[in-house]
């Protein structure tokens, strides 16, 4: 047997007698942001992909009203059934430029519209991921997928304390162990595409604008 097959067999041996240690602590590879660092690095990541992010309060609905107005949206798809919904038609006023359109029609019923006439929706999420500017939405029955996906233009609120280092420490801390969803979503920019000559097109398999409000703790 030659030195060096001898060499490479000893190391196969010596790996397999030892013991099987356990999976790598977390802890190990998640920076060490504080809560600002974190949301100053998803700024940076969302917005290099060309994603908007706007910093709100307690009003959050009146701001959201204005970032409409500015860019002549007349109507807004939500899920009434949600807090944050329900908030919106609270703070909503029955003369407001923009009509509140509620997502509470099966889609057989209304799919023509819902491609056709919606200008933009209005969901939360879940959180966010501050190593990829990347938002995580779990859609539901009150807020479908369909809501993040068809109209073309994509609000999102998101509290700032559910701004996470990494997609690792959010399924920990949200303890997605403990129950998962059928369909879970990251996204991370508007949607964009490219031909052979690398010509970027915005829009093309979702919304071509995705604004977050970020929701500062009160």
């Amino acid at each position: 047997m030659s030195e060096a097959r001898h060499n490479i067999l000893q190391r196969l041996r010596a790996q397999a007698d030892r013991q099987p240690g356990g999976p790598p602590s977390l802890e190990k590879v998640r920076p060490a942001w504080d809560r600002t660092q974190c949301l100053e690095r998803f700024r940076g990541q969302f917005e290099a992909v060309r994603g908007e992010i706007h910093t709100v309060g307690r009003h959050w609905p009146r701001r959201l009203l204005e970032l409409m107005q500015t860019r002549g949206l007349h109507n807004l798809l939500y899920g009434p059934k949600t807090a944050h919904g329900a908030k919106l038609t609270e703070a909503w006023s029955d003369d407001s430029a923009v009509d509140l359109i509620p997502y509470e029609t099966p889609i057989e019923d209304w799919r023509d519209r819902l491609f056709n006439d919606i200008d933009a929706a209005f969901t939360g999420c879940r959180g966010a991921i501050a190593e990829t500017g990347s938002l995580v939405l779990w859609p539901t029955p009150e807020e479908p997928r369909l809501m993040s996906l068809v109209p073309p233009v994509h609000f999102v609120l998101l509290d700032s304390e559910r701004i996470y280092t990494t997609f690792a420490e959010l399924v920990d801390q949200q303890r997605w162990s403990q129950g998962m969803p059928s369909n879970a979503l990251l996204i991370s920019g508007p949607s964009k595409s490219a031909d052979i000559e690398q010509t970027l097109a915005y829009g093309v398999h979702g919304p071509k604008a995705l604004i977050v409000l970020v929701r500062e703790a009160t």
